[in-house]
Parts: C-alpha cells; structure tokens; sequence
C-alpha cells in the first residue's frame, strides 16, 4: 500500500489545501494530512479545531486520514510506514523554504521522498496570511476558503479584529 503525508498548520485551511489534497488523494492508497504546529507562527484555531475543519471538508475522500501531531513529520512518516511527503509549492519564495525542509528531511531518512505539487491556476496565488488580511478587512471570502468552514473561520478571526 502506498502512503503519502501532506502536512501543514493549516491555521486558515483554504481551496488551495484542499486542491492539492484532492489531487494527492488520487496519486495514493492512502494520504495522511498532518495537522501541525508551526512554532513560528502563532494560530488562531486550535490544533482539535484544525483537526475537526480538515476532517469535515475531505470527509467525501475515502482514503484521507486527517491526524495531528507535534513530532517532525519525518519521524511521523516512519512510524506510519509512509513513504513520500507532498508539499505544495506556490511560488518561489515558498521553494526557498521547502528545498531546505526537503534536505533536512533527506538527511534524517534517505528512504522517503518529498513530492511537490503546485496548486492549480485558480488556487496559485491563495494564502492563510492574505486571506486574514482580507477578513480583517471585511472582504468576502467565500472564495479562498471551503464553503463547510467559512462561518466558522469567519466567526473566530472578526472576534480577533475587533
């Protein structure tokens, strides 16, 4: 059985998540979609809430299991037997980022291969960060995010901006 991760804060999960999970279902037996803390930025959901929002909006992608850890994603991917970690990539300052985790990754377990995936054209230019910008802003959503969690995304970051 082939196995893959895709993890992520997914601190303001958007379409863009969702396509590359989606399409990275496809390329799998099973995918693994790895709620993490990213310890240098600070989220507005908590790591259950997270959890619960991807679980709901892949809830129809038989062969996604949504978990959450604080390990290295390498480590995770081991004990789970997985052998290829997707991530997306949406620009170049993104690939900066990613070759660095793909090295590190490489060095702690030659064995797995990391596979980028770049978001499909409507989805390139999506982000956590300009979307928060825009709800900050009042600007309509519905968009960027999936229709399942946009009321409650919604709810949490206008408490934030009052």
């Amino acid at each position: 059985m082939k196995k893959a991760v895709y993890p992520g804060s997914f601190d303001l999960f958007t379409n863009g998540h969702l396509d590359i999970i989606q399409r990275a279902s496809k390329l799998v037996d099973e995918l693994h979609v790895l709620v993490a803390d990213n310890h240098d930025k600070v989220p507005v959901f908590t790591i259950e809430e997270r959890v619960k929002m991807v679980s709901l909006v892949t809830s129809h992608l038989p062969n996604v299991v949504v978990k959450a850890t604080d390990q290295l994603v390498v480590n995770y991917a081991k004990e789970n037997d997985i052998i290829m970690i997707i991530r997306g990539l949406r620009n170049l300052l993104d690939y900066v980022g990613e070759y660095r985790l793909y090295s590190f990754n490489k060095t702690l377990d030659a064995d797995i291969e990391t596979v980028i995936m770049f978001p499909s054209v409507e989805n390139h230019y999506v982000s956590s960060s300009a979307i928060k910008e825009l709800v900050a802003h009042d600007v309509d959503i519905s968009r960027y995010v999936p229709n399942q969690i946009l009321p409650v995304i919604l709810e949490k970051y206008k408490k934030l901006v009052k």
